[in-house]
């Protein structure tokens, strides 16, 4: 027994053309291709499942990405009705179908810290009255204290922010 029929998504000529212009983006991010190609078959009259075989995603994936549309439709379609310009109609349909920021811990040093880190690195540790040749992570974690860059900073951190710039 088939279940509940998705709710229906009607595009405007401007919505649809936009999100065609998504769908054989050659440069977009495969998701936000994805998404654009889930809003279009569900404007065909597709349902959840038949998307979700067609594109090989989860049904529960598409299911989101409808109910996102829906839930943005009307604010859309007051963009539009303002006459806004088809770029800002295009941001807005980016961000729709954008994933929302996940939760999880902030970042722990700054770009301008990260790049103190870098610097120092770089340096003599001869010139630091360390009485070494080459830096360790641990003396560099050490000196990353002593000279105030950040209050603590572990040994992996130190290696993680060296690893991510090629540092060797």
């Amino acid at each position: 027994m088939p279940g509940p029929r998705p709710q229906p998504i009607k595009l405007t000529s401007k919505e649809r053309d936009i999100l065609k212009q998504l769908a054989h983006h050659r440069q977009a991010p495969h998701a936000l291709v994805q998404r654009a190609q889930i809003i279009l078959l569900a404007e065909q009259g597709w349902n959840n499942s038949k998307i979700a075989v067609h594109l090989n995603l989860h049904r529960k994936t598409v299911r989101h990405w409808r109910q996102r549309w829906l839930e943005y439709s009307a604010e859309l379609l007051a963009v539009q009705s303002e006459e806004a310009a088809k770029r800002d109609v295009q941001q807005m349909i980016r961000g729709i179908l954008t994933d929302v920021p996940r939760p999880g811990t902030p970042v722990s040093f700054s770009a301008e810290q990260r790049a103190q880190i870098i610097a120092l690195a770089g340096e003599n540790p001869e010139d630091s009255a360390r009485p070494i040749t080459h830096w360790t992570p641990r003396d560099l974690a050490d000196e990353i204290v002593k000279r105030g860059i950040a209050d603590s900073i572990s040994v992996r951190s130190v290696g993680r922010i060296l690893a991510e710039t090629d540092f060797n």
